[in-house]
């Protein structure tokens, strides 16, 4: 048997290497595979879901009535097992219109089952008004509370159009037709036309909570100043209910007569896109399993805050947030 010459062992050692690499990452594709698939068939169709439990919602961040968060809360009211359910809120508000779908969505689905709102640090504005909605509001002593009162912010780049040498120019078919402009100084009756709408809309809000929370003329005119509140003096000024966290919520739940050995079960928006075999979900689940956040998720709540938020919104403390006219209550 004729010897093996030194490039054919140097062939041999680099096939072997090949082999080693293309056997790890298949190795680590079923791993994944494996993974995307438990955390598909998990959840409430083969997870703690399919048990009795006190289900969960967390609201959290920029309110935009997105569609998968309505989607969360119409599937819990629909499940036979969450027998009741905890609003966990850490919210400064977001868009009126997401934060009243919101509202109404809490609001059909406490028909159905006990419902109590625990605020952790914020529910100020749009998230005070998804608050009123449960049953029952429990905060914490030190929890920003109220905002209730509607603003509109918009810029006006005239000075720096002029600098650069730009002229915006535009034909309209009446005079207030997309007013205020970025590009001018609003004309007569543009901001008079804008003040009606926050106004209108400031009624509605201060409507909504003092019918949700029994609140007289003089009490809600009082409150609904913009102010916030910390969680004691909501308590004193009955904004909230209680005092305490998530075991103060789930000692209410309980005295409404939901099995005190029930666990709670916190429920999540079902995944849109999981990316090719799935490997998106698998990826956000290593990854929150190492303490890494999603990237995808990072970059979607940035555009949230940033970029969705035009028209009337109910958002407290919005100028570091805003780059084009809205209205806040």
């Amino acid at each position: 048997m004729e010897p093996l010459r030194a490039d054919d062992i140097i062939d041999r050692q680099r096939m072997r290497r090949k082999l080693s690499f293309w056997r790890a990452i298949t190795i680590i594709v079923i791993v994944a595979g494996l993974i995307a698939l438990t955390a598909s068939f998990s959840g409430d169709r083969f997870g703690p879901q399919t048990r009795s439990h006190v289900a969960r919602i967390a609201i959290e961040g920029t309110i935009t009535g997105d569609d998968r968060l309505l989607a969360l809360i119409e599937r819990v009211r629909r499940s036979e097992q969450a027998k009741a359910v905890i609003i966990a809120i850490d919210s400064p508000g977001g868009t009126t219109a997401g934060s009243e779908a919101v509202h109404d969505a809490v609001r059909k689905l406490a028909a159905e089952k006990p419902v109590v709102a625990q605020i952790d640090t914020l529910a100020a504005s749009g998230g005070y008004m998804v608050a009123v909605a449960a049953d029952r509001i429990v905060a914490r002593q030190s929890s920003i509370v109220g905002s209730i009162g509607v603003i509109v912010q918009y810029p006006n780049f005239t000075g720096l159009l002029e600098n650069w040498g730009v002229d915006v120019r535009a034909i309209k078919s009446t005079p207030l037709k997309a007013e205020p402009s970025f590009f001018g100084e609003p004309p007569e009756g543009a901001e008079e036309m804008l003040r009606a709408l926050v106004m209108d809309s400031f009624d509605w809000f201060k409507e909504l909570v003092a019918e949700r929370r029994g609140f007289d003329q003089a009490t809600i005119d009082r409150l609904a100043d913009g102010s916030v509140y910390s969680g004691r003096v909501s308590l004193a000024n009955g904004l909230v209910d209680e005092l305490g966290g998530e075991d103060a919520a789930r000692a209410w739940l309980t005295a409404q007569g939901i099995d005190e050995d029930l666990k709670i079960v916190r429920w999540e928006p079902r995944r849109e896109d999981s990316g090719l075999f799935g490997l998106g979900i698998a990826a956000e689940f290593v990854a929150g399993r190492i303490g890494l956040s999603n990237p995808a998720s990072s970059v979607t709540k940035a555009l949230n805050q940033r970029l969705f938020l035009d028209g009337l919104i109910s958002l407290w403390h919005a100028d570091a947030l805003l780059t084009s006219p809205t209205a806040e209550p």
